[in-house]
């Protein structure tokens, strides 16, 4: 049985699964300098960083539409 971390891949997003296009991954998987990554712009509140599952904490990035979607989530419903 493979341990979670081991689960965990850091080009997808943990919370869909879909392709984060993360370019500090791709940097490091290609060798080839990449521009800076999407995220080095986008506002991620703790809100936000609480609905990342604990095993992915640090290991994989959010989707930029992840990130769009929780920032027009209302506030009252984040709450839930």
């Amino acid at each position: 049985m493979a341990d979670a971390l081991s689960d965990i891949d850091p080009t997808r997003c943990p919370l869909c699964g879909a392709d984060n296009r993360c370019a500090i991954e791709l940097e490091q998987a290609t060798g080839v300098a990449q521009p800076p990554c999407w995220c080095m712009d986008a506002h991620f509140t703790p809100a936000l960083r609480a609905t990342i599952p604990e095993a992915a904490r640090g290991k994989a990035c959010l989707c930029a539409r992840c990130v769009r979607q929780h920032a027009m989530t209302p506030a009252k419903e984040e709450a839930r």
